[in-house]
């Protein structure tokens, strides 16, 4: 359990890294991995911000509890920022997933790695996503 908190916590403080360089203001939220109150991440630039969840794990697919899935569409509801599942998957770097791309299954919300590879948006392509309505 600790390694896999310590592989989430540097895979998080990654990405903190890389919006900072980009002039983004990034928080990481305190609990985070623990709580299902707020994203892990949120980032701000020029009154834009994006909320992330995020996932480092190199498996098949990855899921988050319902409760979480909940919680993270109130708050992109509540603020009005994009929120997105961020998994990092060793050698392929990270994927972005709106919440609304996620499959309902009985306990949770889940992607596969191969959805994720379909959808294939990158860290990049957050740089032209303009709104939470206009992308979808």
């Amino acid at each position: 359990m600790v390694q896999r908190y310590n592989k989430g916590a540097r895979s998080e403080r990654e990405l903190l890294a890389f919006f900072h360089s980009k002039d983004f203001s990034v928080m990481r939220s305190a609990g985070s991995g623990v709580n299902s109150i707020s994203p892990d991440i949120i980032t701000f630039r020029n009154k834009k911000g994006f909320a992330f969840e995020c996932k480092a794990w190199n498996g098949t697919s990855v899921s988050i509890p319902i409760d979480k899935f909940e919680s993270l569409k109130a708050w992109e509801q509540n603020t009005g920022m994009d929120t997105f599942i961020a998994w990092r998957i060793n050698g392929e770097g990270w994927f972005f997933i709106r919440l609304d791309e996620l499959s309902k299954a009985q306990s949770n919300y889940t992607i596969t790695r191969k959805r994720a590879f379909d959808i294939n948006r990158k860290i990049e392509d957050l740089f032209n996503y303009n709104t939470n309505s206009e992308n979808r």
